[in-house]
């Protein structure tokens, strides 16, 4: 019996219900994560009692005040006894707890890295481990990244975040939420292609923000690119790129939902990045063939999200859009001059790109020297291979 996806879903409603009951926001999370344990090796042989969320916080909450207890006993020997107030039996945290919680998780005091290892433990209700594994980085840093982020939110108030600093937490959130879903999408590294507990963690927590333009745009980007992931391996877990999908594969529900949002997005409120974004994942998905695709709106929409939020991969997908409206050679000449950028030299993305340039230009034996390159400067195996074999071909 498979009790993770419960108690993810569970997780953050009761971190929240013990922080708004107990206080203390590290002190809680340690507890919630006892319960959580305590549940995986208990539910599978019991059965999932009747109240889940009721046993995880009745559990937690024993957790929490065996903790107090003992911190206290340490600082008042002389004491023999404490009385607590017993806990809720049954707190019902709605939907501003767990947004109050991501925005704790996105405390401005926390770098990148660690608003994201925090999310997703305490909303997310990843282990440190499955963490750890996502990232490709050592367990035991994962441990500290969270640790030291819990130490640093510590003092912070479990409320939703003053009205002068709403939209700097939401936009925070939501660049989080973003960062997990594109490791999801395509992992940076390792023998996985996409990492579907991310990507459905990203989304799950994404349509638990408050309605906006943005986060519908959000939403609407991270559903039209997971409707694809049907179709972008092989079963052996071998790339296939967009143009050689099976379109017949992509999940055509999540495609009505992300096309109407972004839809409604973009006519109802001022137009932001999430948004072009998923407009251009919108235009690709309803492209019944890669032939068909509208690429001089694409490429429109690439101009409009460079005017908005500059930045290197916009830059190479703008570029791929331009060969495709002007030809590769104009194409060539925007990659020349953009990989001047510090943060795209020696890029393997800009080799693959160019490769790709080349190709299409004719200059097919420069164009597999640059794939070779590319598949030796990236760290993700899947596309190693497919690049090693663009090179082949």
């Amino acid at each position: 019996m498979t009790v993770e996806p419960l108690l993810r879903e569970l997780a953050p409603q009761v971190l929240t219900a013990l922080v708004r009951h107990h206080g203390g926001f590290a002190e809680c999370e340690d507890a919630v994560q006892e319960a959580l344990l305590a549940a995986t090796t208990r539910w599978p042989a019991d059965g999932v009692p009747a109240n889940p969320k009721g046993w995880l916080i009745t559990v937690a909450s024993r957790r929490r005040i065996e903790s107090w207890r003992a911190d206290t006993a340490r600082r008042r020997r002389e004491q023999t006894a404490f009385t607590l107030a017993p806990p809720d039996p049954e707190p019902m945290p709605g939907v501003d707890d767990t947004l109050t919680l991501l925005m704790l998780c996105c405390h401005p005091a926390l770098t990148p890295p660690s608003q994201v290892a925090l999310t997703l433990r305490a909303v997310g209700g990843l282990t440190t481990a499955e963490i750890a594994r996502a990232f490709l980085v050592p367990e035991a840093t994962t441990a500290q990244r969270i640790s030291r982020a819990k130490q640093r939110v510590r003092g912070a108030r479990f409320a939703p975040p003053p009205d002068t600093e709403l939209d700097q937490r939401l936009d925070a959130v939501r660049h989080v939420l973003y960062l997990v879903f594109t490791e999801g999408h395509t992992a940076s590294s390792g023998a996985a292609l996409n990492r579907v507990d991310l990507t459905a963690e990203a989304i799950r927590l994404a349509r638990g923000l408050p309605h906006d333009g943005e986060t519908d745009g959000l939403l609407a980007l991270m559903l039209l690119t997971d409707a694809r992931r049907p179709a972008r391996t092989t079963p052996d877990g071998a790339l296939v790129p967009l143009a050689e999908q099976d379109r017949s594969l992509w999940d055509a529900d999540a495609i009505a939902e992300g096309t109407r949002l972004v839809s409604h997005a973009l006519t109802a409120h001022p137009v932001g990045p999430y948004q072009l974004q998923a407009a251009i994942a919108a235009v690709h998905a309803e492209a019944r063939t890669a032939d068909d695709t509208d690429w001089p709106q694409i490429l429109t929409l690439y101009d409009l999200l460079h005017s908005i939020t500059p930045g290197p991969m916009v830059t190479l997908n703008r570029i791929v859009a331009t060969a495709m409206v002007h030809g590769p050679t104009t194409a060539l000449d925007r990659l020349a001059t953009a990989e001047t950028d510090p943060a795209l030299a020696d890029h393997h993305r800009v080799h693959a790109v160019r490769a790709h340039l080349l190709d299409l230009a004719g200059d097919h034996e420069t164009a597999r020297a640059h794939y070779a390159r590319a598949a030796r400067s990236t760290l993700s195996l899947p596309e190693r291979h497919y690049l090693e074999e663009r090179a082949r071909q």
